[in-house]
């Protein structure tokens, strides 16, 4: 029996570290464009071994940046798997020792006449200088060459607190009362709905609960009418009060709008005591009203997605597949200040500085350049597999998972997962998230037919339903044969939930609302 007790072994073992590069390099991979402008920008501002690129020397550099490819076969979406897998970007050239790549081809920017549209030149040429010509005939335009972006140009919006507090202001509110009616005003959510309870609210004011009723009273008069409304009921009266339309039936209306949403027309008319002209003319009005007040104060400005792929097609049937140069930051090590500082450096600590410093720079230019050419790989990949899409349209998007486009470029799951996260390309059929193109399979109902992509049976059937006939509306089983007939093999509960998804209700209701169409 062996003796218990406390001894030293060695042992040999292999484990995965990450060092803090590569997890950067990770991070890098996974942020959207403005995510990784900020990070850039924080680099620079840290790391004086970091300058920014502005391009300025050669006016040429910055195409030698931009990884770019073609994919010249134009065979339709069935000869997709045809085409050459080989590797169409290379190494790159990282250390700017100025050797030739595969990124220095000249592709010959050219369109055809049908791309460049009015501002060709002859031969088709593409003229960008022509882009921001407000004249359209060559020449200069009368506007300023420094236009601000269409953000700069819209004017301040006024909120909903605002408009509220200038009302507040000129009413005869006395301090007190306006010192309740700031505190509702807070309380507002954006549907102009108020949240919270009125005990609550006196007990943090210290006051009387009836105080915080009067208040509310004259402020559910402010406008937008509606507003103050603490519940779906509430808001709609206080609409038809402000137009002088609420009686006593219409309150009773009000009363049972669960009835209303159940259609139970022959219920609403037994207990408002209207015939079936008044109950239509009274529910006209109701739908006729704004649940949510405050949406005319939504002032959110929506930005453009800006995408990080750019695609169109090539003269000779293929796709020309760039990076948008305006999503890559552009950053250098500057060798020559940091061979001035370093001869000047004296102590060890500060050579260990500039050391690290310098080796931090090299680390995050070659990161960015490798998550450049990473996303290259990924969307030239996705355009391949899914050629079919793009030239016939959402019926031919195949299935596809991450291992399908990892396999095919020879790189992890995870990193293809990181690369289509937050990233978006520009196609001829509109901007898409990477995220997009990969659906899951639908089977066939012929064992020799391919997969459908769960996309393009969500498409067919909101194309089935669009087309129904209002006398014969569809349901989900019939959906089910049709489907199947056109060899996708789907169960019913799927065709429910791809119909939910879509937000198309169900073969009941749809027969309610075209039978009222009707």
């Amino acid at each position: 029996m062996a003796d218990l007790g406390p001894r030293l072994d060695i042992r040999q073992s292999q484990s995965l570290v990450m060092t803090p590069q590569l997890q950067q390099a990770i991070k890098l991979l996974q942020m959207s464009h403005t995510e990784l402008a900020g990070f850039v920008e924080s680099e620079l501002e840290q790391n004086p071994m970091l300058e920014r690129d502005e391009g300025q020397a050669d006016p040429l550099r910055n195409a030698t940046e931009q990884p770019a490819t073609e994919i010249q076969d134009a065979a339709p979406s069935e000869n997709a798997q045809d085409f050459d897998s080989s590797d169409l970007l290379g190494s790159g050239n990282i250390s700017g020792d100025g050797q030739d790549s595969p990124l220095d081809a000249d592709y010959g920017n050219t369109y055809d006449g049908d791309y460049a549209g009015a501002g060709a030149t002859e031969g088709g040429t593409y003229e960008s200088s022509l882009l921001y010509n407000g004249t359209g005939s060559g020449g200069r335009s009368d506007f300023s060459d420094d236009i601000s972006g269409l953000e700069a140009t819209l004017s301040e919006n006024k909120s909903l607190g605002d408009h509220l507090i200038e009302q507040m202001q000129m009413s005869n509110l006395g301090n007190a009362e306006k010192m309740v009616a700031l505190y509702l005003i807070d309380y507002l959510d954006d549907s102009g709905w108020l949240t919270g309870d009125l005990k609550d609210a006196a007990d943090n004011l210290g006051c009387e609960v009836e105080l915080v009723e009067t208040v509310l009273e004259t402020l559910q008069q402010f406008d937008p009418p509606g507003v103050f409304a603490r519940d779906l009921k509430e808001c709609l009266a206080l609409q038809l009060k402000d137009l002088n339309r609420y009686d006593p039936a219409m309150e009773r209306l009000l009363n049972n709008l669960h009835l209303l949403a159940n259609q139970d027309a022959r219920a609403l008319k037994r207990l408002c005591g209207v015939d079936d002209e008044d109950l239509m003319e009274m529910v006209a009005e109701i739908r006729a009203l704004n649940p949510k007040p405050a949406v005319a104060f939504d002032t959110v400005v929506v930005e453009p997605v800006v995408p990080d792929v750019l695609m169109r097609p090539t003269p000779e049937g293929g796709w020309r597949i760039d990076l948008n140069s305006e999503t890559l930051p552009r950053v250098l090590v500057n060798e020559s200040y940091y061979g001035t500082i370093s001869a000047v450096a004296r102590s060890k600590d500060d050579k260990d500085y500039l050391n690290e410093r310098f080796q931090t720079a090299n680390w995050l230019v070659k990161s960015l350049h490798q998550r450049a050419q990473t996303i290259m790989k990924v969307s030239t990949e996705l355009v391949r597999q899914q050629d079919g899409f793009f030239r016939y349209g959402v019926s031919h998007l195949k299935p596809l998972v991450l291992r399908d486009i990892a396999e095919a470029i020879e790189m992890h799951e995870s990193t293809v997962s990181r690369v289509t996260s937050n990233k978006y390309i520009a196609t001829p059929r509109g901007i898409f998230e990477l995220k997009y193109f990969f659906t899951s399979a639908i089977s066939s109902t012929n064992s020799f037919g391919e997969a459908h992509s769960a996309e393009s049976v969500k498409h067919s059937i909101k194309k089935l339903i669009d087309a129904e006939d209002p006398k014969k509306i569809l349901s989900d089983d019939k959906i089910v044969a049709i489907l199947k007939d056109e060899g996708m093999d789907i169960a019913r509960r799927t065709v429910a939930k791809y119909r939910e998804a879509m937000n198309i209700p169900s073969s009941v209701q749809r027969r309610r609302q075209k039978k009222k169409k009707l």
